[in-house]
């Protein structure tokens, strides 16, 4: 996607996949991390995560939408080229699943560093509600200024984050929370309509939790990241590059894991995405 500048949006440089020419090797495209989305070590999850997702979005034989993602971070990923494995392992009448991988040479040994499984479906028009419960009288991201990003690494500069309770700590001062629960308006910066790509990678924008429990710094990774889309197309185009609420929290912390949870909604109250991972903390 092109940004107001006329330039091609950051995320879409990241997830520019180019396909493998060799005829034996039909599954297979090759990619790289970003700057634009660096972490303090390594690349931003969310757009590893978006970059396996696109790699099943971009295969010939894709059937439908994505409607379920998981993603097994297996080993630390390095700035650099990445190669993606994605294939169909079974196409039913209405449903799609794959295995997709993420490969990297380190010191001259290829290894796996992500895996995945996606699940893809034809949707159809059936009965539909919603049981959960989008926070209400949240004020306008308008009306709520705007996380402070500088000195932070690059992959949150890359998002307008507007945070209505539970926002990353000004200061590591120690204070343990009551809970660790977050709500705010985010969307892409710079703007950018929404899709399955970016929503993959919002799924992965919430700070760690420990961090807003405990105002406490850990090595912290994430070990397993599940993103279920609940929008389709037609409901994205509708959100544009509008903000989306993002809602947060943990359920659990206990012998070195941590669990978080997180829904997105549109700003007319449609759930657009629910996530949840696990993360390795080390205290």
């Amino acid at each position: 996607m092109i940004t107001p500048g006329n330039r091609m949006h950051p995320l879409d440089e990241a997830i520019a996949l180019r396909v493998t020419e060799r005829l034996d090797l039909p599954h297979e495209f090759t990619g790289a991390t970003h700057p634009a989305y660096a972490n303090m070590v390594g690349p931003f999850g969310g757009t590893t995560a978006a970059q396996l997702l696109q790699a099943a979005l971009l295969h010939p034989e894709r059937l439908g939408e994505p409607v379920a993602l998981t993603v097994n971070f297996a080993a630390p990923v390095a700035d650099g080229e990445i190669r993606f494995v994605a294939r169909p392992v079974r196409t039913n009448r209405s449903t799609q699943h794959w295995i997709i991988e993420a490969h990297q040479t380190a010191h001259d040994t290829e290894g796996v560093v992500a895996t995945a499984t996606a699940v893809f479906a034809v949707r159809r028009e059936t009965w539909s509600d919603v049981e959960a419960v989008m926070p209400a009288n949240v004020p306008a991201p308008d009306a709520v200024p705007r996380m402070p990003v500088q000195g932070m690494p690059a992959w949150p500069q890359r998002y307008d984050m507007r945070f209505v309770e539970g926002a990353f700590p000004l200061a590591f001062d120690e204070q343990e929370q009551t809970h660790s629960r977050s709500t705010l308006w985010v969307r892409d910066e710079p703007e950018r309509a929404l899709d399955f790509a970016s929503l993959a990678a919002l799924s992965d924008s919430f700070f760690p939790r420990i961090y807003i429990r405990r105002r406490r710094r850990a090595m912290i990774g994430t070990v397993s990241l599940t993103t279920y889309f609940h929008a389709d197309s037609a409901l994205m185009a509708q959100v544009g590059t509008r903000h989306v609420l993002g809602v947060a929290k943990a359920l659990n912390y206990r012998h070195g894991y941590f669990d978080q949870t997180g829904e997105l909604w549109s700003p007319e109250g449609q759930l657009l995405a629910s996530t949840h991972q696990l993360v390795y903390f080390k205290d």
